[in-house]
Formats: structure tokens, sequence, C-alpha cells
């Protein structure tokens, strides 16, 4: 991230000196200090100036629900409710989600897409690459939750001695699903093309559970003899858990309301120690990225 001091701020923006101090001394411009001197983050900069863009009355857009859609996380919806944001939650997926804040039924999505490099390892920046591309996203940001672990949830003791995927298609275990359109079964689908394998080769169960909560209760059921979910997931069953990979855990967002003040609550709640002290009672979760924009448009 490129930052700016305060002279070549001013100069950025067009302002005088003294006018950016005193958006300084009210909170009103993202900036950051280091050692006596005030900061600026380029990229924040642009997006505090698009937020305000004034448009004419025929291109004004209605404002989005204070809602976060997308993927299910417990970590997320704990941010939520703590960071006093007013934000409500929508589980549906990263797909389904991406297509709520596309059409502004959504002021957020939670995401976590998986996709593979033309080497056939799983890409880094999947979910940056979709926002990318995604129709109707001019304007869009991708801003780090959490990187998080996940992998196979299993029952207590692990009775089928499974290790990983290899296993699940080689013995023919039961296999629980999430629906189409969800992180977690986008990284099953990519896992299994690596392996040379499709959903077919599986033993599936069905009935596909909406959240990763919802898979984990299958599985302690006895209807279902792993899935993929999180590690935080699984513990919060009683569940055991074989890691499968870390991923990156998103905020999609349009940029005009990266600075809505429910948005900025819960950006500001990203820095707190409570966040990393929930993270590390909840395992599987690195919050060192939280914050951090890792896209815009």
């Amino acid at each position: 991230m490129e930052f700016l001091t305060t002279s070549e701020a001013a100069d950025y923006l067009r302002l005088g000196e003294r006018k950016l101090y005193e958006l300084v001394t009210t909170g009103a411009i993202p900036c950051t200090k280091v050692t006596g001197k005030w900061l600026f983050p380029r990229h924040e900069l642009d997006l505090w100036v698009l937020s305000g863009l004034a448009r004419p009355a025929g291109m004004l857009t209605a404002e989005p629900p204070p809602v976060v859609g997308g993927s299910q996380d417990e970590l997320l919806d704990w941010s939520l409710r703590e960071s006093g944001s007013g934000l409500g939650s929508m589980s549906e997926g990263s797909a389904r989600g991406l297509e709520r804040l596309q059409r502004d039924e959504v002021m957020a999505a939670a995401v976590h897409f998986h996709s593979l490099e033309a080497d056939g390892n799983l890409a880094s920046d999947a979910s940056a690459t979709t926002l990318r591309d995604a129709p109707d996203l001019h304007d869009a940001v991708l801003v780090a939750f959490v990187r998080r672990e996940q992998g196979l949830v299993l029952p207590p003791g692990n009775p089928k001695r499974l290790r990983g995927l290899s296993d699940v298609l080689a013995l023919g275990v039961r296999m629980a699903m999430r629906q189409q359109g969800t992180g977690a079964q986008m990284l099953l689908d990519v896992l299994l093309k690596r392996a040379g394998a499709s959903t077919r080769d599986l033993r599936r169960i069905e009935t596909p559970a909406l959240t990763g909560p919802d898979l984990a209760e299958i599985v302690r059921a006895g209807q279902a003899d792993c899935g993929i979910a999180t590690r935080a997931a699984a513990r919060s069953a009683g569940l055991d858990f074989v890691p499968l990979v870390w991923e990156n855990f998103d905020l999609a967002m349009r940029q005009r309301s990266y600075f809505r003040p429910p948005m900025q609550a819960l950006i500001r709640f990203l820095s707190e120690r409570r966040l990393r002290q929930r993270a590390e009672e909840l395992t599987g979760y690195d919050p060192s990225p939280a914050g951090q924009i890792r896209f815009a448009a």
C-alpha cells in the first residue's frame, strides 16, 4: 500500500495543508500517524473521494440495506454483533452474495472463491479475480477479513482414519455436500479436479447443507462420514478436523459503501484486540490481514 506525506496528500487532493489538517483533526479523512508524522494511504484517499461523489438526479442509486450477504462464518457473525455496526447477515454462499451485491440488495458480501491456476495449483487470489471480472461492479473493493482453515470435518475419533481427500475417494465414505455457489463447494470441486476426480466419484449425501455449521451437524448426527468446512465449525460441533488449505475470507463491497457508518464501524473493529482474542478462541483463524484492502477497481 502506498502512503503519501501531508504535502503529497494535499497536492493529490488539491487541498491546502491547513484544510487537510482540519480533516485529520475531525477524523474525517483516512490517515495514520507514524513517528509523529501523518501518512495518508493513497488507495483509501481514492475511496474517500469516490464515497462523496455527486451524481445527477437520474443517476442516483438506492442505498443498499445494512446487510452482509454471502458466506457464513462464526467469527464474522460475532464481529457484526460486537462491533456495534448494526449490520445484519444473510448467509447464502459466496456466489449468491456477490449476485446480491451486484443488485445492491446487500451492503457487502462475505466471499471465499476458489479456482485453479494454469499450473493446477490453487489460485491465491481467486476472490479478487472474480470481483474484477464481475459485471456491474466497476467500483468494487475487496477488504480482507481473515485467513481461515478449511478441511475435512469428521466424527469424534476419526473412526474411518481419513487423512485427506484421497482417502475419501479410495474408501468410498459418505460425504456431506454444500450447495453449488458456496466457497466450500468450489474448494471441493478444485481439489477433486487436482486429484483427477469429480463429485461423481464421491459417495455423496444428496441433500446439500446451507452453511458450514449445518454440514457439521450432518456429520455429528452420523448421516455422513465427512464434509468440508472450517476448523471453527468442526470445533464448535465437537468434531475432529483434518486440515486441507488456508484461504482468504474477504468482504466485497462497492466503493460508496466503504465509508458508510455501518461499514466503517465494522472495519474499525477489525483492528481491535478483541477480534484477535476471539479468533484465537475459535481456532483456525489468522486475523493478521484484517482490514487490508486487497483489491479496488
